[in-house]
């Protein structure tokens, strides 16, 4: 990866972290789907609006179609619905932990749908990943919220199928501000009617309001613009390496604004999954045997 995919990585992170963050504060007022309702619809017309007004040619053919909506249901819908139901039990800390599983899913889709062979190192780094999951929700099965850790697991699950789908935008010549604007789009469009079906939300409080813009506008549609440009850059499996360093912006936020703690477990399982990481991108240990 170059100097500049990994600010832009490092950039990402920061934006999602404060993602997990800003749902902390909505999930004290709103239910989850309005909450991703919220999310993607404002940044769908924060998005659009730049669109218009740098006059870009919006594509509205069949492939660029399926692509918006294979990306607005796999990153969008159904990851950021489970992620919220599940920080209704976990804090900010954990979730983004277990937000950081998702390149291992990676790996096993690439191996499965890309013959990209899962080489011993992935193999064992996945293992010992998967090992840090483990010693986050504790020793007794029953005490962990499993719920909310499946949730969390099956929102990575889907975060990965999204990496590999968004390649296609790339080779459409998408750019990524219409493919950020086209994903959130279809997202809304999905959750528009499950939402008016349910109660009406309460009018938020200025601090969930505040949550609620800087969820949309900077965790989505600024976020969603630097993921394209990451994904052009380094490619599906580094970029999912965001989620590494997610966890510990979205601890420091957790702390810092929330007054949450993390304990000894959480601190193991995010070694763990660094560890993990580590072994399977194998860089690190290349250079000290370099040296």
């Amino acid at each position: 990866m170059t100097s500049r995919a990994w600010a832009l990585l490092i950039l990402l992170a920061f934006l999602w972290g404060g993602s997990f963050l800003f749902v902390g504060v909505a999930v004290r007022e709103w239910p989850p789907l309005a909450i991703v309702l919220a999310r993607v619809g404002l940044a769908a017309c924060a998005l659009w609006t730049v669109v218009a007004a740098l006059g870009l040619p919006v594509r509205g053919d069949a492939a660029a179609l399926r692509a918006h909506l294979g990306m607005g249901v796999l990153n969008n819908a159904i990851p950021f619905t489970l992620i919220v139901w599940a920080q209704f039990s976990l804090p900010v800390g954990a979730a983004a932990i277990l937000n950081a599983t998702t390149p291992f899913w990676a790996v096993l889709l690439a191996h499965w749908a890309m013959a990209e062979r899962a080489t011993p190192a992935r193999l064992t780094g996945i293992a010992i990943g998967f090992s840090g999951v483990v010693a986050m929700v504790g020793v007794d099965p029953l005490a962990a919220p499993w719920p909310a850790v499946s949730a969390m697991l099956s929102g990575t699950l889907s975060y990965a199928l999204a990496g590999l789908w968004g390649r296609r935008f790339r080779a459409l010549g998408i750019p990524p501000l219409l493919a950020a604007s086209g994903q959130v789009t279809v997202a809304s469009l999905l959750l528009l009617p499950l939402v008016a079906l349910g109660p009406v939300p309460p009018w938020p409080s200025p601090g969930a309001a505040a949550a609620l813009l800087a969820l949309a506008l900077l965790s989505t549609a600024l976020a969603y613009q630097v993921y394209f440009r990451v994904l052009e850059l380094a490619g599906p499996v580094n970029l999912l390496l965001v989620t590494l360093i997610i966890p510990a912006f979205a601890a420091l936020m957790g702390w810092a604004v929330l007054g949450e703690a993390l304990g000894w477990p959480h601190a193991l399982g995010m070694g763990l999954i660094a560890l993990g990481l580590a072994v399977m991108d194998g860089r690190v240990f290349s250079r000290f045997r370099r040296s």
